[in-house]
């Protein structure tokens, strides 16, 4: 049917039969309003229907079962076993026995617990200050002077290597009579340094071992927060007359705050975790200098099987590591950035 319009009213004309039939098409009227606009979908509505999200939560619950329970077996469980455990005199061949906080005061009077804390804070110390400078100096030299995939490979590969074979690797080379490096040293100073066997050196050295391991993943994590800064930033100092050390103090490291928060957060964590670098090669010797509090929590445990006293120690170290990381994130902002 054609429409055609007529003043102010439409007019129905019956269309020609046949084939002028079959090609008609319909007239609208300027004055038509149109009523076939989409409705305005509200704001916040779920594009899908509930019906369909209970279809879908049983294959959900069934994708992340596995990991529920790996979890509660490998993690949930020993946490809370653990912290039983702290509270009881427990050895091997016998039952736990219920001591309350007899470990907890034992553990306060303990001068050898006290010792590897501040060995391993020691250790924390170098790590963090010179495996985050590290990581920062080669981050901005990847950044600003070379694009280079293979050299961002050669510095990633330490960070692939285990960590024993990275610590039977080092204590070759820093052996005093047949190490490389020592023999160098020899060579160049006259002298030989017993770099694991010496109370002054043990800790620099695994911290060296340490930030040598760790330095490629966190100089990318720097890399990869570099990438984020717009260049218009550092031509905006260039033109200010601003050098390549102005540029760097005032507009990268302030703008990479929440990247180095994380990185100094995730290198605290993991030097007061240190234990294969420190069993390889100085075994906590010698007397007690590299006797971090990892290594002293393991042979209470499996020397002395007094697993009660080490589930102290190690529930102690699972707080303090609590409290450094929210102090870190408070006091350095570090969900705030300059880059706005």
């Amino acid at each position: 049917m054609v429409v055609t319009p007529q003043g102010n009213h439409m007019t129905p004309v019956k269309p020609p039969s046949g084939a002028a039939g079959a090609v008609a098409t319909t007239v609208t009227s300027p004055l038509t309003k149109k009523d076939d606009k989409p409705a305005k979908v509200r704001r916040g509505t779920p594009t899908r229907s509930a019906a369909a999200r209970r279809r879908d939560l049983p294959v959900a619950l069934l994708l992340i079962i596995p990991s529920v329970v790996g979890f509660l077996i490998f993690y949930a469980y020993p946490t809370f076993r653990g912290i039983y455990l702290s509270f009881t005199d427990f050895h091997v061949l016998s039952p736990p026995n219920w001591v309350g906080l007899a470990n907890l005061r034992e553990m306060i009077h303990d001068d050898v617990f006290w010792h590897s804390l501040w060995v391993t804070v020691y250790f924390v110390i170098l790590s963090v200050v010179f495996g985050t400078l590290v990581s920062l100096v080669t981050a901005v030299v990847l950044h600003r002077v070379t694009r280079s995939s293979a050299l961002r490979g050669v510095i990633l590969l330490p960070f692939l290597i285990s960590n024993v074979i990275a610590a039977l690797v080092w204590q070759w080379m820093l052996d005093p009579q047949l190490g490389i490096i020592d023999i160098a040293l020899q060579h160049l100073t006259g002298h030989s340094i017993d770099f694991f066997g010496s109370g002054n050196w043990a800790i620099p050295s695994i911290a060296a071992i340490s930030v040598w391991k760790w330095m490629g993943y966190y100089a990318l994590l720097i890399f990869a927060g570099l990438q984020t800064i717009p260049p218009t930033i550092y031509e905006a100092g260039r033109v200010d007359g601003a050098g390549e050390w102005q540029m760097f103090r005032r507009l990268t490291v302030p703008l990479l705050r929440p990247i180095l928060v994380m990185v100094v957060v995730l290198t605290v964590i993991n030097s007061f975790q240190v234990f294969d670098i420190v069993q390889v090669t100085t075994k906590g010797g010698p007397a007690y200098a590299s006797n971090v509090l990892q290594m002293y929590i393991y042979n209470k445990a499996f020397s002395q099987f007094d697993f009660g006293y080490a589930a102290t120690m190690s529930l102690a170290l699972f707080a303090l590591l609590i409290a450094v990381t929210f102090t870190q994130l408070r006091l350095a902002r570090a969900n705030e950035s300059d880059l706005n």
